[in-house]
């Protein structure tokens, strides 16, 4: 059992013993490898030291002078290869051909000053022939747009109608409308035809425009002369109803449920003067209004003025106002106009002298001053302070020209040294409306207006009068007023944003249920 240990442990010190040659060759390998590189080391270190060196030490010395000539060299070398940075000159440009020019304009934008032309259009070949003269186009469309007081005439001259055809349209369209009817910013489509030689206008073969909502004007020319043709256009009227809930802001309330910002502003002042809109419109309260609203059956469409304004609280009515009259004034349910200031300045300019007593500046004596005095430029205008029957118009001693206005329910208004008189007793004035002109007459130092206010023929301080003006409708006027305003608040809210029916099948004939039975197939 020995001997069989001592024979299997025998491999294995010959194992032990080549692997121990094996790691001694290795580190001999390594020593020689280390011992080679560190010599070329010390090769490449003799070399630099011999070539290139400190050379602010050791000068003079061989080292030295091999330094200074390496340094030499290399900057001989670094010159030698130095890039040329100068200028490079190219050859002279040679002039265009007009073959060339032509090619180069056509890539080119030319203004429309120099004739548009921009060169060739197609490319050289034997089958492009050059023309002196380019055809022209048969008809010329274009549009037109007259300006603000700008004449029919002479926005067609300048489109390039005829002299001839313009004075022509101009008179067959001022027969068919007043010409100042015609409002700036119209668009007129133009047809111009061909014309005779180049030195001649074109001629005009067909103009159409839209006179008014529901008319559009043609003018023609169809084998002979031009002739005027009228197109009526279908426009439905019904008037365009927004209710709606007010939430923050009445405004915004209004103008998200879709009123256009104009209606929303006389809406707005209709009902101011009503009511108190900031203390007396609150979140929940329920706003009506009717604008006066029209489509044609070609897409256009005007929105006019508000007809009614309404508010609800509750379900009970909180205002109802409806615009009546030619003054486009609003009414209330019982017929009662609005309330409002009566009276306005008569002229504009300051108070120079109040009411009271006072030292004459011409007769130097103190007596009562029975008005105001307005400080303003000789030749400004006089208004009538509110609405009236003119009983005095002339001359008034110390007054000079005097003009008296009676308002009704005894009140009076004097105005004294006028320069010129607009007005003649016994005529109707309205408020506002120019009675005469700021003069210095009779007895005056200077141009001024002296105002007086009479009631029931006694002066009055003017400042004094708190003047508030309410009409009342007649008994006849009533009763319209009152069928108007149960049509209005029948309108449906959004019915006249319903499509529109076509013509033809609103003249259409009703298929009887007869005839539909018998057409229909077995």
């Amino acid at each position: 059992m020995q001997r069989i240990g001592d024979i299997a442990r025998r491999p294995d010190r010959n194992a032990r013993t080549q692997m121990t040659e094996a790691s001694d060759n290795r580190l001999s390998i390594s020593r020689r490898e280390r011992v080679a590189h560190d010599s070329n080391a010390a090769q490449g270190a003799t070399m630099a030291e011999k070539w290139v060196g400190d050379l602010g030490s050791d000068i003079g010395s061989a080292r030295w002078f091999r330094s200074l000539g390496l340094l030499i060299a290399l900057i001989i070398v670094t010159f030698a290869f130095w890039p040329d940075f100068s200028a490079l000159h190219a050859a002279a440009p040679s002039r265009l051909t007009q073959e060339e020019r032509d090619e180069y304009r056509s890539q080119m934008i030319t203004p429309l000053a120099l004739g548009a032309d921009s060169g060739r259009r197609m490319g050289p070949s034997r089958l492009v022939v050059p023309l002196a003269n380019a055809p022209e186009r048969p008809i010329v469309e274009l549009t037109a747009t007259l300006g603000k007081d700008d004449s029919l005439a002479a926005m067609l001259r300048r489109a390039g109608v005829s002299g001839t055809d313009a004075s022509r349209v101009e008179e067959l369209i001022g027969n068919a409308l007043p010409l100042e009817d015609l409002a700036g910013g119209t668009s007129f489509d133009i047809r111009l035809g061909r014309r005779a030689n180049p030195s001649q206008p074109r001629p005009l073969e067909n103009l159409t425009f839209r006179a008014r909502l529901d008319l559009e004007l043609a003018v023609a020319r169809e084998g002979g002369p031009l002739a005027l043709e009228r197109r009526a256009i279908r426009v439905d009227d019904t008037p365009l109803r927004i209710t709606g809930t007010v939430g923050s802001g009445l405004y915004r309330a209004a103008r998200a449920a879709g009123a256009p910002a104009k209606s929303v502003q006389q809406y707005l002042k209709a009902l101011g003067d009503a009511l108190d809109i900031n203390r007396e419109v609150g979140a929940g309260d329920t706003f009506d209004m009717v604008i006066e609203y029209k489509r044609a059956e070609t897409g256009e469409v005007e929105v006019g003025d508000v007809l009614y304004a309404g508010l609800d609280r509750r379900g009970s009515p909180r205002a109802q106002l409806l615009r009546w009259g030619k003054d486009g004034r609003f009414y209330d349910a019982n017929g009662q106009g609005e309330l409002r200031e009566g009276l306005i300045r008569p002229v504009n300019g300051a108070v120079g002298s109040g009411f009271g007593m006072r030292r004459h500046p011409i007769l130097k004596i103190r007596r009562p001053h029975n008005g105001l005095d307005f400080r303003a430029r000789s030749g400004q205008p006089i208004f009538a302070v509110t609405d009236g029957t003119v009983i005095m118009a002339g001359r008034n001693g110390g007054f000079g020209n005097f003009v008296k206005l009676s308002h009704g329910g005894g009140l009076a208004t004097g105005y004294a040294h006028m320069s010129r008189i607009a007005v003649n007793r016994g005529q109707r004035v309205k408020r506002g409306q120019v009675i005469g002109y700021v003069g210095s007459t009779g007895l005056s130092t200077g141009p001024h207006l002296h105002y007086e206010m009479y009631r029931n023929g006694r002066v009055i301080n003017p400042a004094s009068v708190d003047f508030v003006v309410r009409q009342q409708l007649s008994a006849a006027e009533l009763r319209q007023f009152r069928s108007q305003l149960v049509e209005l608040k029948k309108v449906k809210p959004g019915a006249a944003l319903e499509p529109l029916v076509p013509a033809s099948a609103q003249t259409a004939e009703p298929e009887r249920e007869a005839d539909r039975l018998s057409n229909a197939p077995a």
